[in-house]
């Protein structure tokens, strides 16, 4: 398994453990104009569910990988939290904000994985 995979699984993992909302992850290697290898979304009902969230995947990728996001933009409001990997972009939004801005379909071109609780025990 590469490392950006190995990511998105700890990724995923930490995100379902916090009860985040259809986690998604999209490959984004094949689009020239992509800021990173990969974006790994999820939505969340409340911001302290968000923030909850956002704190597990930072704390679960720093105990297993021994990093930390390269830049972090959103704690304040916690309607949209991005957590800057370099190679994999991790956003974590309210629901209606994810509603709204839609990244899926912005980048519609990139190969998308729907990924649940089964798929991330599987992979353990």
């Amino acid at each position: 398994m590469d490392i950006e995979k190995k990511e998105i699984e700890i990724i995923a993992g930490a995100m379902l453990d916090k009860k985040a909302k259809n986690v998604t992850a999209l490959d984004l290697r094949k689009i020239g104009t992509a800021i990173s290898d990969y974006f790994v979304i999820c939505n969340a009902d409340s911001t302290t569910n968000v923030a909850a969230i956002c704190d597990n995947v930072e704390k679960e990728m720093f105990e297993k990988t021994g990093v930390r996001p390269a830049r972090a933009q959103g704690r304040e409001n916690a309607f949209w939290i991005i957590l800057d990997y370099v190679d994999v972009v991790v956003h974590i939004f309210q629901t209606p904000y994810r509603e709204f801005y839609r990244l899926e379909d912005l980048w519609a071109d990139a190969v998308r994985v729907d990924i649940d609780d089964e798929m991330i025990s599987d992979g353990k």
